[in-house]
This record gives C-alpha cells, sequence and structure tokens, in this order.
C-alpha cells in the first residue's frame, strides 16, 4: 500500500481555533499510510497581480508545500456563511499566476467545525466551487459538518464522544481511499 504526504491548511489562523484542535484530532486518527503536514498561510501578505513576475518567498514555499504535497485537506470554520478571508487568499497564491496552480489534479477533503448546529456547512459549499475552478479532485462523501461543544476534542486532539471519533477516524480513511483513486487516475504532476 503506497504512503501519501498529506498537507493539511487550518482556514482559522486563531491560534486557539477549534478547527486547529479538530486539524489534530485528524491528524491523530489518520490511517498510517499517511504523512500529514501542515502548511500555513499565516505570513503571506495579501495576494495582488502585482506580485506575479516577482512572488515573494513565503508564497514560493506556501506553492511549493502544496505541490509537494499528494494531496489536501482543507480544516476550515464558516465565516460569514462562507471561507475565512485569509483561507481565500492563500488559495490565490497557491492557484496564481495563471498557469501556475497547484491544486491541479490534487485529492482534496473539506472538512470543519463551528459552534453552530450547521457546522460549516454552508461555508464549505462556498469552497467547492473554488476547488472546482481549480481541477482540484474533491472527496464529495463522506460531507462533515462538526458541531463543536465544549470538551469534544482536547488540545491533543483527542475526542471525548467515542461515535465521533469513529465518524472522524472513518472521514480519513475516505479521505485515504479518495486519494488513492484519484492518484490511479491522474498520477502526481500528470
Amino acid at each position: 500500500m503506497t504512503t501519501y504526504n498529506v498537507g493539511y491548511i487550518i482556514g482559522s489562523l486563531a491560534k486557539g481555533s477549534i478547527n486547529r484542535k479538530l486539524a489534530k484530532a485528524l491528524v491523530r486518527l489518520a490511517p498510517d499510510k499517511l504523512n500529514m503536514t501542515e502548511i500555513s498561510f499565516a505570513d503571506l501578505p495579501l495576494y495582488s497581480y502585482d506580485y506575479d513576475a516577482d512572488y515573494p518567498a513565503v508564497a514560493n514555499d506556501f506553492k511549493a508545500a502544496i505541490k509537494g504535497s499528494d494531496a489536501i485537506l482543507i480544516v476550515t470554520p464558516e465565516y460569514n456563511r462562507s471561507i475565512p478571508g485569509g483561507l481565500k487568499n492563500a488559495i490565490d497564491w497557491a492557484s496564481r499566476p495563471y498557469g501556475t496552480n497547484v491544486f491541479k489534479n490534487k485529492p482534496t477533503a473539506v472538512i470543519g467545525a463551528s459552534i453552530g448546529a450547521i457546522g460549516t456547512a454552508v461555508g464549505q459549499q462556498a469552497l467547492r466551487p473554488i476547488l472546482g475552478f481549480l481541477n482540484a479532485p474533491q472527496m464529495n462523501a463522506v460531507e462533515a459538518y462538526i458541531q463543536f461543544k465544549p470538551d469534544l476534542i482536547d488540545d491533543e486532539g483527542n475526542v471525548s464522544i467515542p461515535d465521533t471519533e469513529q465518524f472522524l477516524r472513518d472521514y480519513m480513511e475516505a479521505f485515504h481511499q479518495h486519494m488513492a483513486r484519484v492518484l490511479t487516475v491522474l498520477p502526481r504532476d500528470a
């Protein structure tokens, strides 16, 4: 069985983000054949095509981290019925200038946590057309909208509710299977 390098992007820049806790749980529950590495966008400036002729090093490093990953997992909150501005900015850096989109043919999955009952469903729906435009094959099922309650996930990524822990474990296994299927048809750097 092939081992895959999975980059994960946390849509919130907040250090205490519940989505950061969710990401830790997903890393802990991922199948052994997935090497998980966070790809941070915290230091990216606001994107402008003025940079296209001379990308800053931080943007080149961000793009290289995505390009070097076999798949990308996006763990994001929902802001104002959409995605956080910082996440959109990061996606713009990764996909510009035209012809240098590092999301192309990259298996992706989206998950998120919110204190609200619909747990990032609308934000994820806002992100999906962007990933579709970038030609990033998405795991469309299993969908995962996590309603985050106090003490659901601790700072080490331990999940307190066994059914939720099993759901997240199954989600990561489904993502593993998704990337294996996609990368069989669209090999790396296809």
